[in-house]
């Protein structure tokens, strides 16, 4: 709920941002393109919309005949500058995103730089990522000093920008008329079984422009990875009649719990902030928490979470071997996924580089 109260010193925010805006608009301060697709995706709220699992969506979609690089900022790592991440590379050192993507896709330039033009100018070197063909701009929707070849917003269906206000009354970072500058718009986190008469409640909401395109993506859940095991397990095979312990530092557990209810319904939510770093009395209270619930009993956490977890010392035998990661993949609901890839893989294909080098 937005708190009111706060008002006047939103509106004193707003003044702030919409200066910043102008600036750019105005071109005081200097927004730069580049000569390879880029693609950013990004929000205009505090809070989890789903960042990471649709840029995923994304690396999956172009790595099978693009060389693929991420660019993030890096949030909360434990070091500056440009680094390009290495099957090496710890996650303090690039934070839990970035090292979680680069886990997972190896083969993908995985980069943080908190300046974004240095960022994609080194991804661009060849003496530094050879052969990179576009760049995902990871949380970028803000970052104005790069001027994007498609803008990606995500907005909440639980949270809908039109019915939020600016911080610190609400949740938003900038008026929501910034969703004027997006490309695409995608609403996140949305009921599978939503109805048509629920789409057109929200586009109407939205209001978008013409050149603008909408698509809804849901959550979806397949299995569970342990952290220290070796086995996976489908999720409707492991969860039902267990006692499950939900371990999150992130942003909105709330949509993840609920998730999990369609298969289980004693869920006990331990949840720390987001990006949370786990201390010493941290985990004392995960062991002390799991020791007290009955069993059978299991912990489900994120796989950000678990990028943490993983090499974190202290945690009991009991609960190392009851901890499980919860992978999560986004589907473009309406069937439109065809679409949303073809607007996709069609940029970057007409602005690749041999693209225009045929052209000229």
């Amino acid at each position: 709920m937005s708190n009111f109260f706060l008002m006047p010193v939103s509106f004193l925010y707003k003044l702030g941002v919409l200066l910043r805006h102008r600036l750019f608009d105005w071109g005081i301060l200097k927004q730069e393109k580049f000569d390879i697709p880029v693609v950013c995706i990004g929000n205009i709220t505090v809070g989890g919309t789903g960042k990471t699992p649709h840029t995923e969506y994304l690396i999956r979609l172009l790595r099978k005949k693009h060389k693929v690089a991420v660019l993030s900022r890096g949030y909360k790592r434990k070091s500056k500058g440009f680094i390009l991440a290495t099957s090496e590379t710890s996650m303090p050192a690039i934070g839990d995103e970035p090292y979680q993507m680069k886990q997972k896709f190896p083969d993908v330039y995985v980069a943080v730089d908190k300046n974004r033009r240095r960022g994609i100018e080194r991804l661009c070197d060849e003496q530094i990522a050879p052969g990179t063909e576009v760049i995902l701009l990871d949380d970028a929707f803000q970052h104005r000093y790069v001027k994007p070849g498609i803008n990606i917003l995500l907005v909440d269906y639980h949270r809908l920008i039109c019915d939020d206000k600016l911080l610190p009354a609400g949740r938003l970072r900038e008026p929501k008329e910034g969703k004027d500058r997006a490309n695409i718009v995608i609403v996140t986190k949305c009921p599978e079984d939503i109805k048509p008469m629920g789409f057109r409640v929200i586009s109407k909401a939205l209001k978008l422009y013409p050149y603008q395109k909408l698509f809804f993506s849901t959550l979806k859940y397949s299995r569970l990875i342990p952290l220290f095991e070796e086995e996976e397990y489908p999720l409707d095979e492991l969860l039902p009649h267990k006692h499950v312990l939900l371990l999150t530092g992130i942003a909105s557990p709330e949509q993840m719990k609920m998730d999990l209810e369609h298969y289980e319904t004693d869920i006990t939510p331990l949840s720390f902030g987001d990006h949370h770093y786990f201390s010493a009395k941290d985990v004392a209270l995960i062991n002390e928490t799991y020791a007290r619930m009955s069993s059978p009993k299991l912990i489900v956490t994120t796989e950000k979470d678990a990028t943490r977890l993983k090499d974190l010392n202290g945690l009991s035998e009991e609960v190392r071997k009851s901890l499980y990661a919860l992978p999560v993949e986004i589907e473009i609901l309406q069937n439109q996924q065809e679409s949303f890839n073809e607007n996709i893989t069609g940029y970057v294909f007409k602005n690749s580089r041999n693209s225009i080098l045929a052209k000229k």
